[in-house]
């Protein structure tokens, strides 16, 4: 039998194909993915919600913010979060269920939309997720929010975008300060995608090796908080 020839370190692309092929690695996948949907259904009828708040024109730039107690309208952290999916699937919609702990300790929480691949770019989407920090900061005031306590998470892409957005240049992409992003975490997240342009997934991602390198966090460096770059990161 002649060897398959690796096309990312050791890997072949039928296993590389097997290990981002989440569905296929964890036993009752569509069981876990399925309780998503009614628990946020549940957590935005039970709690204080603006949802489809737009922060752009595009179709995808929406988000929903569930306010934060009554007694906390005036000066409540703020954490984003942006959903998972591979960039192509899933919608904020199905991520409200993260808010009810961030309620209960006091915090407004921000469920961030963006535009799927492929219908746009992933230097597009990244750019929309960035946009909605820049909204946030700017319009916390308007729903009990301090803007100077801003955090992001996210899950699997949403963990991905979070790091693209702790490697951004703030001043120079919308001048705010620095620092406006005081602190984040990626939840499984994908920071080299040179082996998702090599996978099955770029059947329907399509990116492009120079777009998947520029939007790689593991090659970016956060900028320092005393300077500004032109490139936006």
């Amino acid at each position: 039998m002649t060897p398959v020839a690796p096309v990312f370190r050791h890997y072949d692309r039928e296993a590389l194909d097997r290990e981002y092929n989440n569905r296929g690695k964890v036993p009752g996948y569509s069981e876990y993915l399925g309780r998503w949907p009614a628990q946020s259904e549940r957590t935005r009828a039970e709690l204080p919600t603006r949802l489809d708040v737009r922060y752009g024109s595009a179709a995808g730039e929406t988000l929903d913010v569930v306010l934060p107690p009554s007694s906390r309208r005036s000066s409540a952290p703020i954490q984003l979060f942006i959903h998972g999916g591979y960039w192509m699937l899933l919608d904020k919609r199905d991520f409200s269920f993260v808010a009810r702990a961030f309620h209960d300790a006091g915090v407004a929480v921000v469920v961030i939309n963006y535009t799927l691949l492929p219908s746009v770019s992933l230097d597009e989407l990244v750019r929309q997720c960035r946009a909605a920090i820049a909204w946030t900061y700017r319009n916390a005031g308007t729903f009990g929010g301090d803007p100077t306590r801003l955090f992001v998470s996210g899950h699997s892409a949403g963990g991905h975008l979070t790091a693209m957005a702790a490697a951004t240049d703030w001043r120079a992409f919308a001048g705010l300060p620095a620092d406006t992003i005081k602190g984040g975490c990626g939840i499984s997240g994908l920071y080299d995608l040179e082996p998702i342009w090599l996978s099955y997934l770029n059947d329907t991602l399509r990116l492009t090796p120079d777009e998947a390198g520029r939007n790689s966090p593991i090659l970016l460096t956060p900028p320092p908080l005393g300077a500004a770059s032109p490139a936006g990161r």
